[in-house]
């Protein structure tokens, strides 16, 4: 057993790893827990076709290696990580935690190889760790079907009837390679779709969180922002013959992330056969619709997302969640579980937000760091509503004035949104 630890993070992704960083700086005793024989999370088992949806400088820290917006990129950068800061010798791999429960000196937790005790506990396992796969009936099906995070080459959509399920970022994505990698014909199913911004630019050039951060920091009011951008994106939907795919309400920024457009689907987007619904069952190589309606498919591609599992905490109201706002809305400052005392929830306050993941990670990481060694950071009660991109400052600096000094942060960051190029990398907080 390990003991006279002070923190012990779940997780080896980009959150984790940073948040080892950042409690190595602040002089506590951590321990990072990570279940596979490497780290990267959910970016070492996605397929290398897989990117962010911004541009690398975006996800750059520093001076941290990144030569691409691609899978073995990124996977490449969290493990640069590790090298540059020497976290391998407080990381142990292939230590899945199997339960964490809460004692009279914190959590002890229990993994395959022994049990480790310490007073405060981070689940960075992500919000993107179990597939989702909606449950259908399948009677004698002959139909090939992949999870997007499963489709490992896509030229074997080449030449073949290929039908995508789902309506938000992953079924945009699968759309985009039907059409690069040569799909015989494309038939799309959805029940809602969510917001995107229509571009012909590529994939990482769509969306400049730049922009948002430049209007927070010059004290934008959020209804006006999200009346500017729903306005922006329904004159986009139009331009580009999107409508009958807009979604119902409009883009609310305290609500919904904003997703880049795919320019391969968008130019296709007349031969791509629509379909309002969800599939209810399939036999031999037919789908049946909940409307009823048949088709015949050769692949099938579930473009749904994924669910969160934090099933090994043992708490009832996170584990019953239906996805990551019902999450961070039980958080204190969107972080510091209300659930449990000393535990921290790192993905839900940060995924489906509209912000480059490891700048979040790194400022809330910070403060976390902060609140562990005496000085309350975590103290706003839980509420409803996504905290995007340099609000998350706002939330952190009137509590943490460690790392966000009085007035100074403030210009700080404001520079950075005004004159800052966006073709160099966020410095490291």
């Amino acid at each position: 057993m390990t003991v006279d630890l002070d923190l012990i993070i779940v997780g080896g992704g980009i959150g984790g790893v940073i948040c080892l960083k950042y409690a190595r700086d602040a002089g506590l005793n951590a321990l990072l827990l990570e279940r596979g024989n490497r780290v990267g999370g959910l970016w070492r088992d996605l397929p290398s076709w897989q990117d962010i949806q911004f541009r690398k400088e975006d996800w750059t820290l520093g001076n941290l290696p990144l030569s691409g917006e691609d899978q073995p990129s990124i996977l490449g950068n969290i493990e640069a990580w590790v090298e540059r800061f020497d976290l391998a010798p407080y990381i142990r791999l292939n230590a899945a935690v199997t339960s964490a429960r809460q004692g009279e000196n914190g959590w002890r937790l229990t993994t395959d190889t022994g049990n480790h005790e310490a007073r405060w506990l981070i689940a960075a396992t992500g919000g993107h760790n179990r597939p989702r796969l909606p449950q259908v009936e399948r009677v004698d099906a002959t139909v090939t079907e992949y999870h997007s995070s499963a489709l490992r080459d896509p030229e074997l959509l080449r030449g073949k009837r290929v039908t995508v399920v789902g309506g938000g970022a992953s079924a945009y994505d699968l759309l985009d390679l039907c059409f690069a990698h040569g799909a015989a014909g494309v038939n799309w199913i959805y029940r809602s779709t969510k917001w995107m911004r229509p571009t012909r630019k590529g994939k990482h050039l769509g969306i400049d969180m730049r922009i948002l951060a430049r209007y927070q920091m010059l004290c934008l009011p959020a209804n006006l922002i999200y009346r500017l951008t729903s306005k922006d994106l329904r004159a986009r939907y139009a331009k580009a013959g999107l409508n009958e795919i807009m979604p119902e309400s409009d883009f609310d920024i305290r609500r919904d992330q904003l997703i880049p457009g795919r320019p391969g689907m968008i130019k296709n987007f007349a031969s791509i056969e629509r379909h309002r619904g969800e599939v209810s069952s399939i036999h031999d190589n037919t789908l049946t619709l909940s409307s009823g309606e048949q088709m015949e498919t050769d692949l099938l591609l579930w473009g749904t997302g994924y669910n969160v599992d934090f099933d090994f905490l043992g708490l009832e109201a996170i584990s019953g969640a239906r996805n990551l706002n019902e999450i961070s809305s039980r958080c204190y400052s969107g972080f510091l579980c209300a659930d449990a005392p000393n535990l921290f929830l790192l993905a839900p306050g940060v995924l489906e937000r509209n912000t480059s993941t490891p700048w979040a990670y790194a400022h809330v990481a910070r403060s976390i760091m902060s609140h562990i060694r005496g000085r309350p950071v975590f103290v706003r009660p839980p509420a409803e509503g996504l905290i995007n991109h340099f609000d998350m400052l706002k939330l952190l600096a009137p509590e943490d004035r460690r790392n966000f000094p009085f007035v100074i942060w403030y210009l700080k960051y404001l520079w950075l949104a005004i004159c800052h190029p966006w073709k160099r990398p966020m410095p490291i907080p």
